[in-house]
């Protein structure tokens, strides 16, 4: 990175949870220097002791970086991080550049990157798809809304993270994108639960039926990806079913602004929220099984 625009760039990351600390791990890997905050420190142990950084508010870190990355759970959250008094906008030097790779509201992206270009900081909204396994093999799918100069600036970290990185557009782009995502992602989990629910109600093998038909017109990740965490009574968080139906929600909400009906993820979002009611919140979505199994 010699005399490039990232040379010796530092680089802040806020939220070092499932996805985080494999994402963490990457940009180390890529040779930045990684400053990391997140509530919970024992959480951030392990990449802490392989070479990250830690510090103890997000205000102390974010005048020591070039790029700020922030993953965290709900935009509650992230409007508290970047909007607040003593907020990023107000800690991040000039010149700076901010990712949000939390999945968000999209009018709250273009609000920050708004105030942001106010305080010459630049603010790209950036969430990824691609789970744990994506995370820890820096294979995920990031996509992008926000200036062409910042994306371009932010590349080779964003590249770090991910295989898959694309700019949709302006501010906002980026979680508007992920709602397609999202909103593909819950009538499929409801499709390759059911077929799974058939297949053993048939008296079928399952781990037979998958090898037939993931290679096939049936074939999605999820099939191929949680559905054999199924089949291993493995329902760990590759993504909370908590943080599932705060995506759903924001898509409903975002269609109902746009006169847009879409009853495939209003039922998909009800399911959920009847697993989360019935203690399942922390499990990964792939949890879904368990509606059937009432």
């Amino acid at each position: 990175m010699e005399g490039g625009v990232f040379a010796m760039k530092k680089i802040g990351f806020i939220g070092v949870g499932v996805m985080g600390a494999s994402m963490v791990r990457n940009l180390m890997a890529a040779g930045f220097e990684v400053h990391i905050y997140t509530r919970t420190k024992s959480k951030a142990e392990s990449v802490i002791q392989e070479g990250a950084i830690w510090h103890e508010t997000p205000q102390d870190l974010a005048p020591q970086v070039d790029v700020l990355v922030t993953m965290v759970g709900y935009p509650t959250d992230v409007e508290e991080l970047y909007l607040a008094e003593d907020g990023l906008l107000t800690t991040l030097r000039s010149g700076a550049i901010a990712i949000d790779m939390t999945t968000s509201s999209p009018n709250l992206a273009k609000q920050i990157a708004e105030e942001g270009k106010a305080l010459n900081i630049a603010v790209l909204d950036a969430p990824v798809s691609g789970g744990d396994i994506g995370a820890k093999n820096g294979t995920l799918t990031i996509m992008v809304g926000g200036e062409q100069e910042a994306f371009e600036a932010a590349e080779p970290v964003l590249n770090a993270m991910g295989q898959s990185v694309i700019l949709q557009g302006a501010a906002g782009a980026g979680h508007h994108t992920k709602m397609v995502n999202q909103i593909a992602i819950a009538s499929n989990m409801i499709g390759v639960t059911e077929a799974l629910c058939y297949a053993k109600k048939a008296g079928l093998d399952p781990e037979k039926v998958l090898a037939s038909i993931s290679g096939g017109a049936a074939g999605s990740w999820s099939l191929s990806n949680l559905i054999p965490r199924v089949l291993q009574d493995d329902f760990a968080p590759g993504f909370f079913i908590k943080h599932f139906i705060k995506d759903m929600r924001i898509a409903l909400d975002e269609a109902k602004q746009m006169n847009l009906e879409l009853p495939g993820l209003a039922l998909a979002e009800q399911m959920y929220q009847q697993l989360a009611d019935a203690g399942f919140a922390e499990n990964g979505t792939q949890a879904l099984i368990k509606y059937y199994e009432k």
